[in-house]
């Protein structure tokens, strides 16, 4: 019984919490934890809890390719043969290794926040995968990149989840050479019909504004290569 009462007293402080708290000068605001929320909010959007390792096997599945079209994905990046990249929250390499290709005289770091996931990146390389791939630590507000050094930073997914997306968003815009590009990849929020949980998805107008506040341009948005995804491109001036 006793127990009981310590699970009903936590649920109240977590109802307490105010779902819609004023935000702080930099857009954050703390909105109470949900299921799949990480209790703060960036610029009226609800971050989400970041995938572990554990759901790498996701990552590779083998319908992946069917349900998101991740063969239409990189050609529509203009990548050049010596590109500087980076992958950011590359995960288990998918699309790391994948670009690696395309950029043979150039070079793709697979950052993650997440050692076990830069492990099995490293699992890939020593199968003879990738030669020119990086695998890097990153952390929560830093990609840890070197400045003006990268022409396309690419997020599948993943910047929904950064826990400090403003920092990582400034951080970002200084790894990048001047004409650099971001391609934020993200599950379309305006399309009820995509089968993903609303804190995994953004708008166009959210990302749009997001961006703007770390002083990128929105270059371009393609909402109809891909089957579920938005594709937007982002540029440092």
């Amino acid at each position: 019984m006793r127990a009981f009462f310590k699970v009903i007293l936590a649920a109240a402080v977590l109802l307490a919490v105010p779902l819609h708290a004023a935000e702080d000068k930099n857009g954050y605001a703390n909105t109470g934890l949900t299921l799949d929320g990480i209790g703060k909010s960036y610029m009226g959007r609800e971050i989400a809890q970041v995938m572990g390792y554990q759901g790498a096997e996701w990552l590779e599945r083998p319908e992946r390719q069917r349900e998101e079209g991740t063969d239409k994905l990189l050609p529509l990046l203009g990548l050049k043969p010596t590109d500087i990249v980076a992958d950011i929250g590359a995960g288990s390499g998918y699309f790391s290794f994948r670009m690696a290709k395309l950029v043979p005289q150039g070079k793709v770091y697979a950052q993650d926040i997440q050692e076990e996931m830069l492990a099995l990146v490293q699992q890939k390389k020593g199968k003879g995968e990738g030669p020119n791939v990086i695998p890097t630590l990153g952390g929560i507000n830093d990609p840890r990149l070197p400045a003006n050094a990268i022409d396309l930073i690419l997020l599948v997914d993943v910047y929904h989840e950064f826990s400090m997306p403003r920092e990582m968003g400034f951080a970002m815009a200084k790894a990048l050479k001047t004409g650099g590009r971001i391609a934020l990849v993200e599950y379309r929020g305006e399309d009820d019909s995509v089968p993903i949980k609303d804190v995994h998805k953004m708008t166009e107008e959210q990302a749009r504004k997001e961006m703007a506040a770390v002083g990128l341009r929105w270059v371009s948005t393609d909402s109809k290569s891909l089957p579920w995804q938005h594709v937007m491109i982002f540029e440092k001036c």
